[in-house]
């Protein structure tokens, strides 16, 4: 009977072109849909946690009550013996110091004198020890810094290439950075750019200044101390580890802090930071109902395809039940027969979802122009993630769309009566 029904449907397209068009085009949506918005949410924990918060983030009780304002003064003090401890307690996990600061720059012209003065933010990481982990955060190597190279003397800096163009700025050129000290004295330090560098986060490419650790700490005079300590999965995954990052920090803080020395250590986790709990919250109810209201619709789209299908083959029906052939029988050989239209329509959308997601994955989509005033760390480019579930979702609506819009439809044949089926399609 299945392969009969089978051969009927590719036999007569006219019963399966429609309904089968309409599937795909609808899985295909769902399937694009699901990867593109799971690609930006894989992006923005990325981004987030490498430029910024990390998997987990050590810092004394009083910074981290007052780290929107990067309260050097409060830093960890003799982080060498922290990082120690640190790495030997959660070996599976890359530990890394920085320093977070801010000023202004001046560029001075060839006589001295102040040609161009703007404010910058400062990020003091390791680039100088070979295999260092923040290479790998922050993409940086020769071939990706757009002018100049890599710094190799802890005095040599790199500089956002969008600002340097703005301010005039060339490699090779002084800078002098003004601000402060660890100890609230003014700091006015000499660095060399050797190199300018696109980011690709409009946040940063506005005015980010990146120096190996040692310039930071000779520049603020923070000799052997950290104003944060980040430490990294080593496969970047985080995303699976929600619940293990919990019981880590609480751990670490139940041993460790204590609320009545500011300059303890506390230990935050992704989530901790940036409101980013509520944030994941808010995006993975957004991302779940918005493909729950696009099934809605396309089950709506379906059952109307589903009566106008049946009612169509009004004729068909009477003519079969004439001849003997069962309601139920009928009924049932109508929703193989959606099943089939739908299974087929979902490979095709599937199909056609996973390219134009491959394509997303691979190429992205630049969204810089919009994101030009943003300040949340979203990547200029937008990238699709095809996951598990991106080649099984499309199959959930595709087929219990199809089947729930035919068995709607049969309904009526079941309430009418053969005689007056008969008469109203003049069978």
């Amino acid at each position: 009977m299945f392969k009969f029904l089978v051969k009927g449907l590719f036999r007569d397209s006219s019963r399966s072109r429609f309904p089968v068009i309409i599937v795909s085009i609808g899985i295909f949506l769902v399937v694009f849909l699901q990867a593109f918005m799971m690609g930006m949410v894989k992006d923005m924990i990325n981004i987030t946690a490498k430029m910024d918060s990390g998997h987990f983030k050590v810092m004394t009780r009083a910074y981290e009550e007052l780290s929107s304002v990067v309260p050097n003064d409060l830093a960890i003090m003799d982080v060498d013996v922290l990082l120690e401890d640190l790495r030997e307690e959660y070996p599976d996990i890359t530990w890394t110091p920085r320093i977070r600061f801010g000023g202004l720059i001046d560029i001075p012209d060839e006589n001295g004198e102040t040609r161009v003065q703007a404010p910058i933010a400062g990020l003091g990481v390791d680039l100088l020890t070979p295999g260092s982990i923040e290479l790998n955060n922050f993409n940086f190597s020769d071939t990706s810094v757009l002018e100049g190279r890599m710094p190799q003397e802890p005095n040599e800096i790199l500089l956002s290439a969008k600002f340097a163009e703005q301010a005039g700025v060339k490699v090779g050129d002084q800078a002098t950075l003004v601000g402060a000290t660890m100890y609230g004295s003014m700091a006015i330090h000499n660095f060399t750019v050797c190199g300018l560098v696109k980011f690709g986060i409009s946040v940063m490419d506005k005015g980010a200044l990146i120096v190996d650790i040692e310039g930071a700490r000779q520049a603020l005079d923070m000799d052997n101390c950290a104003g944060e300590i980040l430490g990294f999965y080593e496969d970047m995954n985080y995303g699976d580890r929600r619940e293990e990052s919990d019981k880590l920090r609480e751990a670490y803080n139940a041993k460790y802090s204590d609320e009545n020395d500011e300059f303890s250590p506390v230990m935050l986790n992704f989530m901790d930071q940036n409101e980013m709990r509520s944030l994941m919250v808010t995006m993975d109810s957004a991302i779940y109902g918005m493909l729950f209201l696009f099934m809605l619709v396309m089950f709506i789209v379906l059952w109307n395809a589903g009566l106008l299908n049946s009612i169509r083959r009004y004729s068909e029906v009477g003519l079969r039940l004439a001849i003997g052939e069962g309601k139920r029988h009928l009924i049932n050989s109508m929703l193989l027969e959606s099943l089939v239209v739908g299974f087929v329509g979902s490979i095709i959308g599937t199909l056609l979802g996973l390219a134009l997601s491959w394509y997303f994955q691979k190429y992205g989509l630049d969204v810089g122009y919009a994101m030009e005033n943003s300040s949340i760390m979203f990547a200029n480019v937008f990238r699709a993630k095809i996951t598990g579930q991106t080649f099984y979702i499309g199959f959930i609506p595709g087929m219990t769309a199809t089947f729930l819009g035919t068995l709607m439809a049969s309904r009526g044949i079941k309430k009418r009566q053969t005689a007056q089926l008969f008469k109203e399609l003049e069978v």
